[in-house]
């Protein structure tokens, strides 16, 4: 999935949910946020809504893309990084469960490694936005036959709340 845009990752992963369980994901897709222009990527009626960002510290070409990580770390609201979208489904209004997931791409082994960018994450949610998320869970998943995107590893939390609503 390394060369996939995040609209194609996200429709594949619609694909693969939707083949393994006939009927079990039914109405599982993009959804309209409520009162608003923006979608969701991923809404599992009466269960989640789940944004979904990529990560890449290097481009389908192998060079470096150097401003990968403010796909996950621009810090605003209206943004569409990780942490925008975190603020965003917490103003959603969605009554589901609402989820955050980052699929990050590397080398085997990494030669940027995405742990950085992921506790970044982690700590500006929590000690500057104040955003509460449930702990971390994270799959690898090896051998993957791109040159620059050799092993994924998949990140996901629930995004509870505010500690305290940021000023």
């Amino acid at each position: 999935m390394g060369p996939l845009t995040e609209s194609e990752v996200t429709t594949a992963i619609l694909n693969e949910l939707t083949g393994r369980r006939v009927g079990a994901y039914e109405g599982c897709g993009p959804r309209g946020y409520p009162g608003s222009r923006n979608t969701c990527d991923v809404v599992l009626p009466k269960s989640w809504a789940i944004e979904i960002k990529l990560a890449r510290p290097f481009g389908d070409n192998g060079k470096p893309a150097e401003r990968w990580s403010e796909n996950v770390l621009y810090p605003y609201p209206g943004n569409t990084s990780a942490l925008g979208d975190c603020i965003k489904l917490l103003g959603s209004g969605f009554s589901e469960r609402k989820a955050i997931v980052i699929i990050g791409y590397e080398h085997s082994p990494p030669r940027t490694p995405l742990e950085s960018a992921i506790r970044s994450f982690e700590l500006i949610a929590s000690n500057v936005l104040g955003i509460r998320l449930n702990p971390r869970t994270e799959v690898l998943v090896p051998d993957l036959v791109h040159e620059s995107h050799q092993q994924a590893r998949v990140y996901g939390w629930e995004v509870l709340g505010y500690c305290d609503r940021p000023a």
